[in-house]
């Protein structure tokens, strides 16, 4: 029987949802407290640039493309992509970088150039990252999450030991030059925790990097979520913004309906993509299911500080995507994982979508977006990112042996109180939960409500995990389980 669905939230995760719960034949309603879609990955436009405020690396093109078979389309249908050659660049001192090309092969070849011996070794470790990859992204993430069995198969029967031990011994067991060392734990770091603290197991997300390579969807990752409305409209969604949800009403112990701008909307079903506790401060105390102390006790994945910055004229010596690891990685995790505190001298991201993109900047101009990652729930004020902005910009231009500041048109950032105030995240967070060993797969918060009948959770808080490719898979995941609940 058709059944009126009410989700909260249009980030990827909620509008995977609705794709996969429309399909099923049921009457779903989107509703997003911003003036555009997409939660966290909605666009920033000024002066003729166009900037992805969220996620800006377009991997596992496979999950995209599994996504969209579901409903017997291609991601082409709806955007067209282009694969980074190279994929990206890290430096780590002044004109002293290692680019990683579009292709296993010649990573092979750079590694040996840098470390004699190690060749082998990464293709070595490339196989058994492809093997986890195979296990892990082809069957365990689709699993909602439910029971400890469902992480017990025949093939990790086989790879138990690498759920006990941890990224950053393997690698440093294997590869002594430093560089190669924090090339290979990069990845882990879209997982949201240290590599110390990342089960060997997610060695996946090596393969994710050199062994599918790194894409960039024409006009942005933005381009992924007008996809998605695309298919959600076509499947018969109806989506509301500048619609605030105020409270989650329970009746008989089972979520009836939701409070929306001061109105009262009824559903058999409420679904919230937002933040997992924010969700559960819209519902009266009795009916949460995770107290505060859980909360406080959980391992969060990192705030960000990101500026976005026109420039007027381009910029040399960098690719589209370029990290800047030339000062201590472990005194920075430290400061966001260890000791909370604002990190003195911040690894930083950058991207330069422009540099692929021609639709990204007006002709002969930069867009560039820096990201420095930070703990969460740090004091945010224009002060201190004025002063980060001036630390990061000042080592751009010694490392890349260019001057910039005098060509910038304009600057906007988004840190802690942004994340906070347009997306109810939890401290300011940016990517979610962890992904440690105790905060895997069962032992996250769960798709259904334990205390409320009828009320489900989706995304980077609940399982799978954070990420984009994860966040397509935990719409599906609770599609399914509120089919069954159906």
């Amino acid at each position: 029987m058709k059944k009126e669905i009410k989700i909260i939230g249009s980030g990827f995760s909620s509008l995977a949802a609705a794709c996969y719960l429309a399909k099923q034949g049921n009457a779903v309603t989107v509703f997003e407290k911003n003036a555009t879609i997409g939660g966290r990955a909605r666009q920033l436009i000024k002066e003729g640039f166009t900037f992805d405020i969220g996620p800006t690396w377009y991997w596992m093109p496979d999950v995209f493309e599994r996504f969209f078979a579901d409903f017997g389309k291609k991601p082409s249908d709806y955007y067209e992509l282009i694969k980074l050659s190279p994929a990206y660049q890290v430096y780590f001192g002044v004109k002293d970088f290692v680019t990683i090309a579009d292709n296993l092969p010649e990573i092979i070849t750079t590694f040996e150039s840098i470390e004699k011996g190690s060749g082998k070794k990464l293709e070595n470790f490339m196989a058994e990252a492809q093997s986890n990859y195979e296990i892990a992204i082809k069957d365990l993430v689709y699993r909602p999450g439910v029971s400890p069995l469902e992480l017990i198969t025949l093939e990790t029967a086989k790879k138990v030991d690498q759920f006990f031990g941890n990224i950053s011994k393997d690698i440093r067991k294997k590869f002594k030059n430093t560089k190669l060392v924090q090339i290979l734990e990069f990845p882990v770091l879209f997982l949201g925790a240290k590599p110390s603290d990342t089960p060997s197991f997610y060695s996946f997300m090596n393969f994710a990097d050199f062994g599918l390579g790194t894409w960039h969807p024409k006009n942005g990752m933005y381009s992924v979520i007008l996809a998605m409305e695309k298919l959600a409209i076509e499947l018969g969604v109806t989506i509301h913004t500048n619609s605030n949800i105020e409270k989650i009403i329970v009746e008989n112990d089972t979520a009836t309906a939701l409070v929306v701008n001061g109105e009262t909307i009824k559903g058999d079903i409420i679904l919230s993509g937002a933040d997992y506790h924010h969700s559960e401060t819209l519902l009266d105390k009795k009916y949460r299911a995770y107290s505060e102390k859980y909360w406080e006790s959980r391992t969060f994945a990192p705030s960000s500080l990101l500026f976005y910055v026109g420039f007027d004229k381009k910029i040399e010596n960098v690719e589209h995507h370029t990290l800047f690891f030339d000062v201590d990685f472990d005194v920075h995790a430290s400061a966001i994982y260890d000791n909370p505190k604002w990190p003195e001298n911040p690894l930083f991201y950058a991207s330069f979508p422009s540099k692929t993109d021609a639709n990204s900047a007006p002709e002969g101009k930069e867009a560039g977006i820096f990201l420095i990652p930070l703990a969460p729930g740090l004091e945010d004020t224009p002060e201190l990112r004025k002063i980060y902005f001036n630390k990061i910009i000042t080592r751009f231009e010694e490392l890349t042996q260019q001057h910039v500041k005098g060509f910038i048109i304009f600057k906007e950032s988004f840190c802690v109180n942004d994340f906070i105030k347009d997306y109810n995240s939890y401290k300011g967070n940016a990517y979610g939960l962890a992904n440690t060993l105790l905060q895997t797969a069962f032992l996250r918060p769960k798709l259904k409500s334990k205390k409320v009948k009828n009320l489900f959770f989706t995304g980077q808080l609940t399982v799978p995990g954070p990420g984009v490719p994860p966040a397509l898979i935990s719409g599906k995941l609770v599609a399914e389980l509120i089919e069954k609940n159906l």
